[in-house]
């Protein structure tokens, strides 16, 4: 098979496509005009190299670049991506990262187990009472949406907002997105933001005790937060804080479904759950590529890469490297030499990941306890998206 992110047989299975990409240092690739990146070891080091940025915007305009101007009709969309930290840089990332980040300190994170941990039992006890049903529906996407909405101070009333809104945005993280995907994200983005907005100057107003409070009167007060890097911080904060997890919900499910014999002796021994969890994410990774600008020329594996080019980091490919885990196509729920990357590495290093390890935990926790025997009742359909890539739906019965 080929490197083929648009073909539903690729996004389903794309690690044949891999190994073939690994016996090469770096594929240009000319459909999207990236260099594809499959090894673990170059992939991880990249990640971490200053030469390479999420954005290019900081050091040089598009037409200095060599790229085209951004579309006007995109305007209200990248306001608002760009505002966020992930795709910034020093010195603005770091300023936003070191804000946001006293939200998702190891105490803070740790003392939300409890939480966690009631409402993964409460959609787990509901999903057993009705017999089963779709996972992903029922169980993966509300917990981390309730989470993230909790600690963002969103209304109770307006949380069934967030999902599709942020479901419309992520698209545009595709590889060569249609037309439609894109006026979609901006309509989206313009909703969103303009629901944040709203939210911040009530919450400046009358302070509670949540994170967007705390952002609204940093932007009011003596640091320098804008109201703008406020509302495109808490975009990312709602996408990034849900997307990942229930993703991971869906797929690690379907594999160890796949997987009876892992199956049962995670069922049998439940104290593997953390290397399980691990395992999971490194065995069929939601997020399959990370894209990075090139700011200075450089050279991987012998291949000159010039400054200007854009480089997709493939993390499903460098979870299967054979060069770093012992036959990396096994799943192997006990595996302890682990360094996977689906969290990323280098200073955008997924900031939530100790949260989404709670939070993943705590619902695979429940279900092995509530529902003992979960069995899949239908085959699985898989997203049309590459980059973010998840199930429409995992129908199990209990």
């Amino acid at each position: 098979m080929r490197f083929d992110p648009w073909s539903p047989e690729f996004v389903a299975h794309p690690y044949d496509a891999y190994a073939e990409l690994r016996q090469r240092p770096v594929t240009f690739f000319e459909p999207t005009g990236q260099w594809l990146v499959a090894r673990h070891a170059d992939v991880n080091a990249l990640l971490r190299d200053r030469r390479l940025g999420r954005s290019y915007l900081h050091v040089a305009t598009h037409t200095e670049f060599g790229r085209p101007e951004d579309p006007a009709f995109l305007d209200p969309f990248w306001r608002v991506i760009r505002a966020g930290m992930l795709d910034v840089e020093p010195p603005v990332h770091t300023r936003l990262r070191r804000l946001v980040s006293r939200a998702f300190t190891p105490r803070m994170v740790e003392a939300l187990r409890p939480k966690v941990a009631a409402i993964a039992t409460g959609l787990v006890e509901d999903f057993v009472a009705r017999g089963g049903g779709d996972l992903v529906a029922e169980v993966a996407e509300p917990l981390p949406v309730t989470v993230i909405a909790e600690m963002l101070g969103v209304p109770e009333a307006d949380r069934h907002l967030l999902r599709p809104w942020s479901a419309d945005i992520c698209g545009m993280y595709e590889l060569n997105p249609s037309i439609e995907t894109q006026r979609t994200a901006v309509r989206a983005a313009e909703e969103f933001s303009g629901y944040l907005s709203e939210l911040a100057r009530a919450r400046r107003a009358d302070p509670g005790d949540d994170l967007i409070s705390a952002l609204a009167l940093v932007a009011d007060g003596g640091d320098t937060l804008t109201e703008e890097e406020l509302v495109g911080t808490c975009v990312l904060l709602l996408n990034a804080g849900h997307e990942a997890t229930v993703n991971v919900t869906g797929i690690g499910w379907w594999s160890l479904f796949r997987n009876p014999a892992e199956l049962e002796r995670l069922r049998a021994d439940h104290g593997l759950l953390p290397t399980a969890i691990e395992e999971l994410m490194r065995w069929d990774t939601p997020l399959q590529m990370f894209e990075r600008w090139v700011l200075e020329d450089i050279s991987v594996g012998g291949v000159d890469i010039p400054r200007g080019a854009e480089v997709a980091l493939l993390f499903g490919s460098a979870n299967r490297d054979p060069e770093v885990f012992d036959e990396p196509d096994r799943l192997d729920l006990g595996r302890r030499e682990n360094p996977h990357i689906s969290f990323g590495a280098g200073i955008h290093f997924c900031l939530g990941a100790p949260l989404a390890r709670i939070e993943l935990a705590e619902s695979f926790g429940a279900l092995l306890r509530l529902a003992p025997r979960l069995e899949l009742a239908a085959e699985p359909t898989w997203r049309p998206g590459y980059v973010i890539r998840g199930l429409t739906a995992l129908e199990a019965r209990v």
